[in-house]
């Protein structure tokens, strides 16, 4: 149930493919045309506003070979390589898990992943990317021994482009000792060559390299830009596209989010009525059938969705109490609710949610997924008609 934008921005190396930022985007645009490209840029601004997918189109732009109406052609033989981040004169540098002296770790050794979380999602942030190297709640690091890596592609010659570009996503996570060995690489570069920091936090850069870059300041995407782009990449309705876009404050990563738990608790909902409908009617063959349909669905959405029933449990207990001022419920809940509630009472409520939450347990460890679910399913016809 995982929400990711469509086709449309998944290949971010366009101006065109980038929500809103026009005014950044004449910007840089214009620098382009007036041949005067700042050899070391700083790309600032908040989650989600698209800093990270800019600065790769402006440097695809800049390499493109047929450039067209403020935009790059997205077809000549570099944008096909940046289209799929493996031109040869584009570099990435960004934090990687902490190594041990004994076997030190730069941004290679993470490309195909890093390539492929970019592709997928170009508008990342750093839990996510945490996520993907498994850092659980540690952060990462642009280690000292990625200096020595940069300053070697950079003295290269450009393979095919005429600019050889070194994106740095959060450099405000560069290890000291890598941030002073870059200092002159980043005042004096060799020819054609641009460095291109994305930073969230420019507090927490060192002043000796924010006097060095030129500022890009990237803002959080206006709302027209981002309801036009939700409206076109979801198939949701007007109402609700303004509601997301309103409280996303544009940020489209929190769009990401606020589609998807809308979407998640459709989907727990409708299996949840079924789940209990059957289980009441004791429809055995239809609930072989319900495993069946939810145990590909994978660990984490079954773990939410055995977290969501153990909540609608709990909350339709507290309408059978009357106690409606504690029920926290949607409308479409509340229409099942009112029906189902007098079901889960004193005498089987507490032992309906610790069967939910066992089921939970059991995914967590990796118990087998059928099983759990068929377990779960006997317990309930056991429970509902107590």
């Amino acid at each position: 149930m995982m929400v990711e934008p469509s086709q449309h921005t998944s290949s971010p190396m366009l101006f065109k493919q980038i929500i809103g930022q026009e005014q950044v985007k004449k910007q840089l645009i214009k620098s382009v045309e007036n041949q005067r490209i700042p050899h070391a840029q700083l790309f600032l601004g908040p989650e989600g506003s698209g800093k990270l997918p800019l600065a790769i189109a402006y440097a695809q732009y800049i390499n493109c070979l047929d450039k067209r109406n403020g935009d790059a052609c997205g077809a000549c033989p570099s944008c096909k390589k940046f289209n799929k981040l493996s031109h040869p004169d584009l570099h990435f540098v960004y934090p990687v898990k902490k190594a041990s002296e004994a076997k030190p770790e730069t941004s290679d050794d993470y490309l195909d992943k890093w390539r492929e979380e970019l592709l997928a999602n170009p508008y990342i942030n750093p839990g996510r990317w945490y996520r993907k190297l498994n850092l659980e709640n540690k952060q990462g690091i642009i280690p000292a021994s990625e200096s020595n890596n940069i300053i070697r592609k950079l003295n290269y010659k450009s393979y095919e482009a005429e600019y050889k570009v070194m994106v740095m996503w959060l450099p405000e996570r560069m290890h000291q000792s890598t941030a002073n060995k870059l200092l002159k690489l980043i005042e004096e570069p060799p020819p054609k060559t641009l460095f291109l920091l994305v930073s969230e936090n420019s507090d927490l850069l060192l002043s000796t390299i924010l006097s060095r870059t030129q500022k890009i300041r990237v803002p959080k995407i206006d709302e027209d830009s981002l309801f036009t782009a939700v409206s076109e990449q979801f198939n949701l309705e007007a109402a609700k596209v303004r509601e997301i876009v309103h409280l996303a404050n544009g940020n489209y990563l929190n769009v990401l989010h606020f589609i998807q738990t809308d979407q998640e608790a459709k989907a727990n909902f409708e299996w949840f009525v079924s789940l209990m409908r059957m289980a009441y009617g004791r429809k055995v063959v239809d609930l072989l059938h319900w495993a069946d349909e939810l145990a590909p669905i994978g660990r984490e959405n079954l773990k939410s969705f055995f977290q969501y029933s153990a909540r609608m449990i709990r909350e339709n207990f507290m309408l059978n109490l009357e106690m409606e001022r504690l029920v926290y419920l949607t409308e479409e809940e509340k229409g099942f609710s009112s029906k189902f509630s007098r079901f889960i009472h004193p005498g089987n409520a507490r032992r309906i949610y610790e069967e939910f939450n066992r089921a939970h347990r059991d995914i967590q460890m990796n118990a087998h997924t059928k099983t759990v679910l068929l377990d779960l399913s006997v317990q309930l016809i056991k429970l509902l008609r107590i």
